[in-house]
């Protein structure tokens, strides 16, 4: 432990360094870069010189009670030597819970996909309602919601929708929510009373940077289009709707939410990215075998995470057996504590593993 914590207490004093070199300074992205790294270690730092200032103050006071014959003398190294051990325990725990490999991603803003699956428009009209239920999520965080493309459905919700979470560390709570969500109610459109079972996926993606992911213009095919549905006079008028296709990949992206077609063409670039920077994580994630894709925060679209049953009022995370109430989840209310829930659980295995 001590030679570990000693290498990370050396590589933050070189990180401390990088940050006064002028080149880094005037290096915006990668400064912004090393920024956030010195702060996500302060803290982890302080723990590490604290444990070893305990460690090094037992050495000494150990190393002064052989030496030491008076006994008052001898009884306060003892109780100092009791008190800096008791240290120990409460402080090892603390750095093994900092020391969890974190996802480089958590800082991210990210790209939400929702699309109807199963259910005809019943699973249309629970997209909508999931896109509801983020909104006020995200709301209650203060975070800011822009809607990339809309595929609204003829009896209310969506078909397909994209949107775009700006906050602190979205990646971090949203990337729990990818996956197959599935719903057991009485659909609007029913007129019987009975109960239906109907699907839709959820994807989120971690906002790519170009420095992330570059890509070569001649891979790409880009279509113009005339908007459709509200938007004032620029709609069903002009080329204003845009569609990306990433030839290697055959990867589509479209967008005509924006005004403009230069604001519809940067949009749809924020996604392509998103969703080439989701496919080497795929990649990556495949490559470090099983185990490791199998964790919490990473289920695979084609996974029943969740089912949001409204007969019985409760809300079932199938990954860690976790209940909650149908409303309290789908208004937005009590979709935090499922969410911490799954990022605990999370923890536990990821700290299970480090040890």
């Amino acid at each position: 432990m001590r030679d570990k914590l000693e290498q990370l207490i050396t590589a933050y004093q070189e990180l401390e360094k990088k940050l006064s070199d002028p080149s880094i300074v005037s290096n915006q992205k990668e400064y912004t870069r090393l920024a956030k790294e010195h702060a996500n270690q302060a803290e982890l730092v302080a723990k590490a010189k604290e444990y070893l200032s305990a460690l090094d103050d037992i050495d000494v006071a150990k190393e002064m009670l052989g030496e030491e014959s008076d006994p008052e003398a001898k009884a306060m190294l003892q109780a100092d030597i009791a008190e800096n051990e008791a240290k120990l325990p409460g402080l090892e725990e603390d750095i093994k819970f900092m020391l969890i490999p974190g996802d480089p991603n958590d800082e991210k803003n990210t790209i939400v996909e929702i699309r109807a699956g199963v259910g005809g428009d019943e699973a249309a009209i629970f997209a909508g309602d999931l896109y509801k239920m983020y909104q006020r999520f995200c709301e209650a965080r203060k975070w800011k919601i822009e809607v990339l493309d809309a595929s609204p459905n003829e009896v209310g919700g969506f078909k397909t929708i994209e949107f775009k979470v700006t906050g602190d560390k979205v990646y971090s709570v949203m990337k729990f929510e990818s996956g197959v969500h599935r719903v057991q109610r009485v659909p609007k459109t029913e007129s019987q009373g009975r109960i239906q079972t109907s699907t839709a996926t959820v994807a989120v993606l971690p906002e790519a940077d170009e420095i992330d992911i570059q890509i070569d213009p001649s891979d790409l095919r880009v279509d113009t289009y005339c908007a459709s549905g509200p938007g004032g006079q620029c709609v069903n008028t002009t080329y204003s709707a845009v569609r990306i296709t990433h030839l290697p990949t055959n990867t589509v992206v479209q967008s005509q939410e924006q005004r403009s077609q230069i604001q519809n063409r940067e949009v749809c670039m924020q996604m392509l990215r998103a969703r080439l920077y989701e496919m080497e994580l795929e990649k990556q994630q495949a490559e470090l075998g099983a185990e490791r894709a199998s964790q919490i925060g990473h289920g695979a679209r084609s996974e029943k995470i969740r089912t949001y049953n409204q007969p019985q009022d409760r809300v079932t995370d199938h990954r860690i057996g976790f209940n909650s109430t149908y409303n309290g989840v789908l208004t937005g209310d009590a979709l935090g504590s499922v969410i911490e829930a799954l990022a605990a659980a999370d923890r536990a295995e990821k700290l299970a593993q480090t040890v």
